[in-house]
C-alpha cells in the first residue's frame, strides 16, 4: 500500500501484489444539510465496500455498527464480515468493539484475529 500511493517503503526487497482500491470505513461523521445522519454515511460506506470491493482491494473498517442498539450493531457488523469473507474476498482490517464477532469467526482460516494492547507509563 505505501508503495502504491508513492511512500518510501523501508526495505531492501519486498513483493507488491496490485491493489486496486482501497476502501475506509472510519470515523464518524453526517451530513445533515443533505438530512444523512452518521448512520446513514456509515452505510453508504459499507455499500460502497460490498459492491466495489474486488479480492484485489483492501477495506479499512472501524466500529461498524456502533451507532446503533448492541443487537443491531452485532448484527450489520456480523452481516458485513461474513460478506466480505465469502463474497468479496478482499484483505480486510476490521477492527470492532463487538468482542463475540472473534468467537464467531475464530475457526474461520480466512480471518487472523488479533488484540490490540496498550501500556500506560
Amino acid at each position: 500500500m505505501l508503495a502504491q500511493t508513492g511512500f518510501f517503503v523501508p526495505a531492501e526487497s519486498y513483493r507488491c501484489e496490485i491493489i486496486d482500491r482501497i476502501f475506509t470505513r472510519i470515523g464518524a461523521s453526517d451530513k445533515l444539510e443533505e438530512g444523512k445522519s452518521t448512520f446513514f454515511i456509515e452505510m453508504e460506506e459499507t455499500k460502497s465496500i460490498l459492491n466495489y470491493g474486488t479480492p484485489k482491494s483492501i477495506a479499512i473498517i472501524d466500529e461498524l455498527g456502533r451507532g446503533t442498539s448492541t443487537f443491531d450493531g452485532m448484527a450489520i457488523a456480523y452481516s458485513v464480515l461474513l460478506d466480505i469473507i465469502s463474497r468479496v474476498q478482499c484483505r480486510c482490517l476490521f477492527a470492532t468493539h463487538y468482542h463475540s464477532l472473534s468467537q464467531q469467526f475464530e475457526n474461520i482460516s480466512a480471518v487472523n484475529l488479533s488484540m490490540m494492547d496498550y501500556m500506560v507509563a
